[in-house]
């Protein structure tokens, strides 16, 4: 039995590119998160984190619900005011 596949395209399509725009201020965020916890991990080797560094975590997070909540009232057609 041959099976059929759709054929693969090296490059996005423009809709694939338009959503990762459209998503790109939550991914940027969620780095944001991701480079705070990576510094926390690296602090525990220098005497542990310091308040500004904790304080930087939950910026990033709070940066990320931001985005997320802007980014759902953006795509989500069911939110459209």
């Amino acid at each position: 039995m041959r099976m059929h596949h759709a054929p693969v395209t090296t490059e996005p399509t423009t809709a694939e590119l338009a959503a990762i725009d459209a998503e790109w201020p939550l991914i940027a965020a969620e780095l944001d998160v991701l480079d705070a916890e990576i510094t926390l991990l690296y602090a525990e080797d220098h005497g542990g984190p310091s308040p500004l560094d904790w304080r930087r975590l939950r910026r990033a997070e709070a940066r990320v619900t931001r985005a997320a909540t802007e980014t759902t009232a953006r795509t989500d057609p069911r939110r459209a005011a």
